[in-house]
């Protein structure tokens, strides 16, 4: 996986390890470690390969598989139902993104952006999704490992879990967030 050095301390604490567990995975000391990850140092293209190889060894050993972070609950939209429907469902569940869904299949995806566009070039609120919807998000499977999961949030809002070809679930940033902060 990929890092920036300033994501190290984040990474770390999402991961529940501490300074010196990461520093003895990497051989590097612990007060390097501090140093980094408070700006103070700018490291080595070596001692940052290390730690960056540490991060991966120790995301691993966690061990988390996506349907450990996965809602089962999916609010979801209808290629069918109109803009206005989806803003409501959208402030009742207190969410951005909605995945357009029909049999169990993911085919669009709306966020606030694309209904707000939607709104400014049409002016109609009874206009259908399909009419406006974006590509549908990323479809993992339930068992990947949820670092899986967290390099495709980099790009994408939300993320579907399948199971057997159906939607059966949903991920966004909050929810890795909040099983790692448990």
């Amino acid at each position: 996986m990929a890092y920036e050095l300033n994501e190290i301390k984040q990474i770390r604490k999402n991961l529940g390890i501490s300074q010196i567990e990461l520093a003895k995975t990497a051989e590097v000391s612990q007060s390097l470690i501090a140093k980094i990850e408070s700006n103070r140092i700018d490291p080595t293209f070596s001692k940052a390969n290390k730690i960056f190889n540490a991060l991966d060894k120790l995301s691993g050993k966690s061990g988390k598989k996506v349907e450990e972070v996965t809602k089962r609950k999916i609010v979801y939209v209808n290629p069918t139902d109109s803009i206005k429907s989806s803003i409501e469902k959208m402030k009742k569940h207190g969410i951005s993104q909605l995945p357009v869904i029909v049999n169990h299949k993911s085919v669009g995806l709306v966020s606030e952006a694309i209904l707000l566009d939607a709104m400014v070039k049409h002016k109609d609120p009874d206009l259908q999704v399909k009419n406006i919807m974006g590509d549908p998000p990323p479809i993992v499977p339930k068992n990947a490992g949820v670092e899986v999961v967290t390099d495709l949030l980099r790009y994408y809002p939300i993320i579907l879990v399948a199971e057997k070809g159906n939607i059966v679930g949903i991920i966004t940033k909050s929810d890795i967030l909040s099983k790692f902060f448990r």
